[in-house]
């Protein structure tokens, strides 16, 4: 295969970079995981992420951790609530038959928490493969392949890097400056820490999955996590410095609750408990897409996967199953013998990679103004009847 005797280098250790790595090692391939994060658990993972069956499970099961995943998933988590402002429910998947519920089935898609999917991968990896506290500063080119800079001063080689680290990726300019938009939306995220006693009303609205909530061109998502927490989500139409222009601080409690207080004053009071709670943290998040018409020309040493190579919003459920199905089709292609070189490799992948993410980003775009519109309950009916 083409990664005979080359060193690679996977900067990110998210679901997309640990699940290349999986399935690269399977293949015998020398890999390392560069995660700036101090160690495995200093940081508590987010939310809780649905995994569809022709990607993410794909994914999973190629790397042969099916049965993993069955053992931590959270049966049940991913049935939805639609409802409007007033918390009236519009559609229920608790009532649902079970038929659509199960593994196999094209609509089935089963939550799992951030942080044991994590475990799941680093689990499934050869000793020492992760390097932690490893905060990327900068590359320099060698004569052949990369030396990585650390912001501690360590440094390390590689034939081939890959940035699997997100959003704000430190490789990705090394390869392309093309760069996102801004969608038009602002998220504030939040975590409610024990929903059961802090938001009782909510917790019960939640029925243990998941409630879309609509009004007034906003939306508000709450997802139950298996910790007991809530972890929710705000999405208003703002403008691109509105973060920094608000006046808002967002690691004030007080200061975030009075702003969600003016912006869903016409909200029943039920919602009101999300920023209310002692405790909740708030995150504030524009959200931004890459153009759909992005391209670059491919390198025999550097490529990207997941949000570095293909950012959009989240409106869609497709963040976390585009960058492992991404892992998949580029081990398959640095692994195959099909190719002659790196170069063609990692040529192939990119180019259906791009072609992927251009469909689905579209189709993000799509949902993500129609959600935020003031049909978007109607919106939402439909595509479950469809």
């Amino acid at each position: 295969m083409v990664l005979q005797d080359k060193k690679i280098a996977i900067v990110g250790g998210g679901p997309g970079g640990l699940t290349l790595a999986r399935l690269l090692q399977r293949k015998g391939a020398n890999v390392k995981v560069y995660e700036r994060d101090a160690g495995r658990f200093v940081r508590v993972q987010g939310a809780t992420l649905d995994l569809h069956d022709d990607s993410g499970l794909k994914a999973l099961k190629q790397a042969g951790l099916m049965d993993a995943f069955k053992q931590n998933y959270r049966p049940g988590a991913d049935k939805m609530r639609i409802a409007d402002k007033h918390a009236h429910i519009a559609y229920d998947q608790h009532e649902e038959e079970e038929s659509r519920t199960d593994f196999g089935h094209e609509h089935f898609r089963p939550e799992i928490d951030r942080g044991p999917l994590r475990d799941i991968l680093l689990d499934s990896l050869e000793p020492e493969t992760v390097v932690w506290n490893s905060h990327i500063l900068s590359l320099q080119q060698e004569e052949k392949g990369w030396t990585l800079l650390f912001q501690d001063g360590t440094t390390a080689t590689a034939d081939l890097v890959i940035g699997a680290d997100g959003a704000n990726s430190k490789i990705r300019p090394y390869l392309t400056p093309i760069k996102p938009f801004y969608s038009g939306i602002t998220v504030v995220e939040g975590t409610l820490y024990e929903a059961e006693k802090n938001a009782p009303r909510i917790y019960e609205l939640v029925k243990g999955g998941k409630v879309f909530a609509f009004g007034d061109s906003k939306s508000l998502i709450v997802s139950s996590k298996g910790d007991g927490s809530l972890a929710f989500y705000t999405g208003c139409w703002t403008d691109e410095s509105w973060v920094r222009d608000s006046g808002i601080d967002f690691k004030d409690s007080q200061s975030v609750a009075a702003w969600f207080q003016k912006e869903f004053s016409d909200w029943d009071a039920v919602w009101q408990e999300l920023v209310t709670a002692k405790g909740t943290s708030f995150v504030p998040r524009p959200q931004y897409c890459m153009p759909l018409d992005q391209t670059w020309e491919a390198r025999a040493d550097m490529t990207l996967l997941g949000d570095a190579a293909h950012l959009m919003p989240p409106y869609a459920g497709e963040g976390v199953n585009m960058a492992m199905l991404d892992a998949l089709e580029l081990s398959e292609c640095l692994t195959s013998p099909e190719y002659a070189d790196m170069t063609a490799a990692i040529a192939h992948y990119e180019k259906q990679m791009r072609s992927r993410a251009s469909q689905t980003a579209k189709m993000t775009l799509e949902q993500t103004d129609a959600l935020h519109s003031e049909g978007a309950i109607d919106h939402m009916l439909r595509l479950f009847e469809e």
